[in-house]
């Protein structure tokens, strides 16, 4: 392991506990787009399936049931503890424009076809777009509270210091993964815009990130 790969694991645990304990020190779940965190808690399912059956490290068998576990309390969290405040109006993104086509992928596009390699990759080209329905619902309401923000700029910086990893693994290992690093740039390329306005608004000390009206 090196430690881009160490550092963007780092983050996407960041940005899961920070989203927690979002939720659970104003017990509201306003702002936070529940059917991101229920793609996000199948994502994680999906991808591991061989919990069980696969063992890699102590580091990798751990985080696996953290991952697992955090997305599940999530989830639970938003639709259960504190579903009274709950934005459903807001969150609106039809889901099923991106699972459809995710399915679609996996069955065309993967490295053996078979059940744990299709989920598999149907976990990686699904953890591309999950992200969607929350930029969607920032964008509907026109602001995000900040500590939504961080939560969102740890997530995006999880994903760019795993692009980092690829590079770094390629240039020492000569290891490329074509289904991950596509997947990886795309998911960064939706996080791109969202780093700016965070730069320039969030961390200039403003309570909400707003979103520019058009003119």
């Amino acid at each position: 392991m090196n430690i881009f790969r160490l550092a963007g694991d780092v983050s996407h645990l960041v940005a899961i506990i920070i989203l927690l304990l979002k939720i659970w020190k104003s017990r509201s779940c306003a702002g936070i787009s529940g059917k991101s965190q229920v793609l996000f808690a199948l994502v994680f399912t999906t991808r591991y399936l061989d919990l069980f059956t696969v063992f890699i490290s102590p580091y990798n068998t751990v985080m696996k049931v953290v991952f697992l576990a955090l997305s599940y309390a999530t989830v639970y969290l938003i639709y259960m503890r504190f579903r009274n405040a709950y934005d459903s109006e807001n969150d609106t993104f039809r889901v099923e424009f991106l699972l459809v086509p995710v399915i679609g992928l996996s069955f065309l596009e993967n490295y053996a076809f078979n059940p744990m390699e299709i989920m598999w990759t149907f976990s990686i080209f699904l953890e591309a777009v999950a992200i969607m329905p929350q930029l969607f619902m920032i964008t509907k309401t026109g602001e995000a509270e900040s500590i939504t923000t961080h939560y969102l700029f740890f997530l995006g910086l999880y994903r760019a210091l795993y692009i980092a990893n690829w590079v770094w693994r390629y240039h020492t290992e000569g290891f490329f993964d074509q289904i991950a690093v596509v997947s990886g740039v795309v998911q960064t390329i939706f996080y791109c815009d969202f780093f700016y306005l965070y730069v320039t608004r969030v961390l200039r000390g403003k309570g909400k990130m707003t979103l520019p009206m058009p003119v």
